[in-house]
């Protein structure tokens, strides 16, 4: 290990090696055997019919219906897979239409771009489906595809339906069972936020139940519009969802109890725990869970107790006398009008452009390159800054870092596989066992992920243009050219790319918790508000998305990275706020008296201050909370006490920042 002339250690920079660590995960072994079939079998079925090419085809597609098959229920894995192919298949009609047009091919792929860019920002599916409709496209391109023109789209979507066929196979038993796992371990999260409460590991866990919820809602909203009231399942499972709020809410509470008393007593977890087994072992109905719960001792307590004994009740209700409660969350609109105004947005939305701009502009210079350059180059230089320059991927310069270094790694994989394996037979095993890494390694990591895909590509590949083992090399030179590209022409020179915008979005999050402030302590104690609930859980989802764009900005090279590192400690700050508001109104309702609304008005016009300071980039005034407090403190308890102490922390930190 090197060191300086005084014995420090030399080592490379966070933001380099974040990606290099592998992910703590789990190995999906059903999506290991799954991807192993289905990239093996159609290659041994186009052998024995004496058609390689149609068999590497087929498999070409499976790999893409692999990658995408990223959801837990079954029905949302239909959508993840089944309508990707689709612009798969057009992406390389349009792809195989201009092979060897090479400026034609040039104004296509780029046209392409652009919309793939722009139709990215939609959701996920559009997301992979732009993915799809350019990776296809420049593959149509750079390789010579079957005649005539429908036959590369026909035997590319016959792939993606193998991975469809198998990925179903499991429906008709396992219906239901990944959203019963979904909603169980969110109660299992928050049974750990109820043990952590007034521990340091709090916070922890509060982030854990933040992300387990986001994925459980999204998971039974994605097709309730179409189902609900109609599937006594889903209702059930969105009713005992949406009783878990109560805990939850409960539970950060419990944070504020006195130190005196300690944590709280295991019975509290364990019945949460009790309530997460009832969810997973099947819908029944008739018997409530038996709580065994202790005497609640104060206000905290006594909101944990009741909304305990509520998730219960819900949990032993048949379905239907849910149906006509009300929507915590806000029914979403039919799926087919969030597509509309998804898409409108996308037209009308300067991001989109302007990542629809970037893509086309690096597309096309990878073309031009594979164009005008002597040597031979292929479609990997387009395909390379097809993958890295994807937004909702994560940090760009991250990734084409992690993409030269991954593809580095797998071409050492492949070297062996192209030298010494005959081609033939020989390349079924070999494919069955290359793909079979694709799920396990993808769970660690990008540059792992793409370690694994490379050879597989390769292989496939080598079926269609017969190059072998010189292969290689020239696959090495031509990620490094497209990462290239991807780092100058779509980072380096877009200032927004090394401009970090996270301190609007956190400025728009924080004038959110502003507002919420606001609205938690309107109406007497006991008066049901609604929005309540609404509001605070599109909060914490917004500071989970505030969240995950830090930590995309912390692996950016200076000046982003320090940058975002010295917003972090506020975007905690700002979570603590919400929960702080959130504990107070929970003991307000148990008991606590109600706060004086001149003291709440004053704390929700300091958060609005820092809103507008992070906006401005002005030093923030002095907070008016502290005065409030003052003047109302003698006249009873001081009920926001906590939550002026996280107001306070806020400003402090932001306030050596904004200078």
């Amino acid at each position: 290990m090197a060191q300086h002339a005084h014995g420090v250690r030399l080592s490379p920079p966070t933001w380099l090696t974040a990606g290099l660590r592998p992910q703590p995960a789990p190995v999906p072994w059903a999506a290991v055997a799954r991807a192993s079939v289905a990239l093996s079998a159609p290659l041994a079925v186009g052998l024995a019919a004496g058609r390689p090419a149609y068999g590497a085809l087929v498999s070409m597609g499976a790999l893409s219906g692999v990658i995408g098959d990223t959801a837990d229920a079954y029905r949302m894995r239909f959508f993840n897979i089944a309508v990707p192919q689709l612009f798969g298949a057009v992406g390389v009609t349009l792809g195989t239409l201009v092979y060897g047009r090479d400026w034609t091919a040039v104004a296509v792929l780029t046209l392409v771009a652009l919309v793939s860019g722009m139709i990215s920002s939609i959701g996920s599916v559009a997301s992979v489906s732009g993915l799809l409709l350019l990776l296809n496209a420049v593959v149509g391109a750079g390789l010579p595809m079957p005649r005539p023109w429908w036959t590369a789209p026909l035997l590319l979507t016959a792939g993606g339906a193998v991975v469809l066929l198998l990925t179903l196979f499991g429906w008709p038993l396992r219906g239901g069972v990944p959203e019963r796992a979904a909603v169980a371990a969110s109660y299992r999260s928050v049974a750990a936020f109820v043990r952590a409460a007034g521990t340091p590991e709090h916070d922890e866990r509060r982030q854990a139940v933040t992300q387990s919820l986001n994925a459980s809602y999204d998971l039974l909203l994605a097709h309730r519009t179409r189902r609900h009231g109609r599937s006594p399942g889903l209702t059930r499972l969105i009713a005992r969802l949406n009783a878990l709020i109560p805990i939850v809410e409960a539970a950060s509470a419990a944070k504020l109890r006195p130190a005196r008393l300690g944590p709280l007593p295991e019975a509290w977890p364990a019945a949460v725990l009790a309530l997460a087994d009832s969810i997973e072992d099947g819908p029944r109905t008739g018997t409530a869970v038996p709580l065994d719960l202790p005497a609640p001792t104060g206000p905290s307590e006594r909101a944990l107790d009741q909304a305990l004994r509520y998730a219960a009740a819900v949990g032993a209700e048949p379905a239907h006398a849910h149906a006509a409660d009300p929507d915590r969350l806000g029914r979403p609109a039919a799926p087919w009008v969030r597509t509309r105004r998804a898409a409108r947005a996308a037209l009308l939305s300067g991001a989109s452009w302007r990542y629809g701009l970037r893509l086309a502009l690096c597309i096309g210079l990878a073309q031009v390159v594979v164009s005008v350059l002597p040597v031979p180059r292929s479609y990997w230089v387009a395909l390379t800054v097809t993958f890295v320059l994807k937004p909702d991927f994560g940090s760009v310069f991250s990734r084409a870092v992690l993409r030269a270094l991954g593809t580095a790694g797998g071409l050492l994989l492949a070297v062996p596989v192209l030298a010494e394996v005959p081609r033939g037979w020989w390349d079924v095993p070999t494919v069955a066992v290359l793909a079979a890494l694709i799920p396990a390694f993808s769970a660690k990591g990008y540059a792992f992920q793409t370690a694994a895909i490379t050879p597989v590509i390769l292989l496939l590949s080598d079926l269609l243009n017969h190059q072998g083992f010189g292969l290689v090399l020239p696959r090495l030179y031509d990620s490094l050219i497209g990462c290239g590209i991807a780092l100058v022409a779509g980072y380096l020179c877009w200032p927004e790319s090394w401009h970090t915008r996270i301190g609007d979005r956190l400025a728009d999050t924080v004038a959110d918790a502003s507002a919420y402030v606001a609205l938690a302590f309107a109406g007497a104690p006991g008066q049901d508000r609604p929005a309540r609930p609404v509001r605070r859980r599109r909060l914490y989802r917004d500071l989970s998305a505030v969240r995950s764009e830090f930590q995309r900005a912390l692996t950016e090279p200076p000046p982003t990275g320090p940058r975002a590192a010295a917003w972090w400690p506020l975007v905690i700050a700002v979570e603590r706020v919400v929960e702080a508001t959130t504990a107070t109104r929970v003991r307000v309702e148990h008991g606590e008296p109600a706060p004086p609304p001149g003291e709440v008005a004053a704390l929700a016009a300091d958060l609005a201050a820092l809103a507008g300071a992070l906006r401005t980039g002005t030093p923030l005034p002095r907070p008016d909370g502290d005065a409030a407090a003052e003047a109302t403190r003698a006249t009873g308890p001081d009920v926001l006490g906590p939550l002026r102490s996280e107001v306070r922390a806020a400003c402090a930190i932001a306030s050596p920042v904004l200078g």
